[in-house]
């Protein structure tokens, strides 16, 4: 998860993901983000994320964020 962590920080700088719970209900997060973090996800951690996965409780934090991702590289093993 620290290689997931350090992609966030370097994506938002100004946003403490470990505190934050709620990045896309407070607008932490905008779609703009979303897609920019998916794209980086799919590059570092060689997963796709599929369309309907692209949803606010799959980005809200940074828990959710890594529960996605271990879902997701679990569907592809």
């Amino acid at each position: 998860m620290e290689e997931f962590m350090e992609l966030l920080t370097a994506l938002k700088p100004e946003i403490d993901f470990e505190r934050e719970q709620e990045l896309i209900d407070d607008g932490l997060l905008e779609s703009f983000d979303v897609i920019t973090l998916i794209a980086e996800i799919e590059d570092q951690f060689g997963i796709e994320v599929p369309a309907e996965e692209i949803v606010p409780e799959n980005f809200n934090s940074a828990k959710d964020m890594w529960r996605l991702l271990e879902q997701l590289k679990g569907e592809d093993a």
